[in-house]
């Protein structure tokens, strides 16, 4: 691993880059429009104002995420959501086309992400935790890990956690980012949601992302925070597909 790994997420958010430099970029990958919002939405605003460039690729545009549309209906609401949301946080929105609720992992789609990412030439790359109960989800973070490990790990990769407990299982974070001064840009942003009921994100009794803040901020003893995975050999070598 390279040393961003070394120094840590949070200081290297500190670490400003040189314009123009190749680690000024920065991309999440995420099932859904809203997932890289809840999940990290504080850090990648925190990442922007920092001086970083960063894109959000959504695998899927929620074509069935909203009861009583069509999938060309739901996606062109969802999709413009998304837009919306990334023009709070300061992020590239970037659809990569997959179908929500049908999404596909193989050879084909992680060749795919893969040129999306690496397009981007990122220094670190954020995606859904592998080990979730929303199987478009898994696909997002298998296809983000594939891409990782057949490009050569040439960026950090780090994994967020949405609805942790009901979703996001087994979450042991490796690293924290303090969120405090990013919050409420990350609470626009995910409002900007409006068909996903942004209240039950933040509030819910099984996604409360509100309270996930307020953990993981005492975990860090700071208001909020968000927290984080980050790759190593030993999560690699037991995910690897052959």
């Amino acid at each position: 691993m390279g040393s961003t790994a070394a120094m840590g997420l949070s200081s290297f958010i500190q670490a400003v880059p040189a314009p123009g430099k190749k680690n000024n970029k920065i991309v999440c990958v995420g099932g859904h429009p809203d997932d890289p919002e809840s999940g990290c939405g504080g850090t990648l605003a925190k990442l922007v104002t920092a001086g970083y460039e960063v894109a959000i690729i959504y695998l899927t545009s929620g074509e069935a995420g909203i009861e009583g549309k069509t999938h060309k209906e739901a996606a062109a609401i969802r999709t413009n959501e998304a837009i919306a949301a990334c023009k709070i946080l300061g992020a590239k929105p970037i659809f990569a086309g997959q179908i929500d609720g049908d999404t596909i992992v193989n050879n084909e789609w992680v060749n795919k992400i893969k040129d999306l990412v690496e397009k981007e030439s990122p220094a670190i790359v954020f995606t859904h935790w592998p080990i979730d109960s929303h199987k478009d989800h898994q696909a997002a973070s298998f296809l983000t890990i594939q891409s990782w490990i057949r490009g050569n790990r040439q960026y950090e990769l780090y994994f967020f956690e949405v609805c942790t407990g009901s979703q996001t299982m087994g979450f042991k974070p490796t690293d924290y980012v303090d969120i405090t001064n990013t919050r409420e840009q990350k609470r626009k942003a995910v409002y900007m949601h409006v068909s996903q009921n942004p209240d039950g994100i933040y509030t819910a009794s099984d996604c409360n992302h509100g309270m996930m803040e307020k953990f993981r901020g005492i975990e860090l003893n700071v208001p909020a925070a968000e927290a984080f995975v980050r790759m190593t050999e030993s999560i690699k070598d037991g995910l690897l597909i052959k």
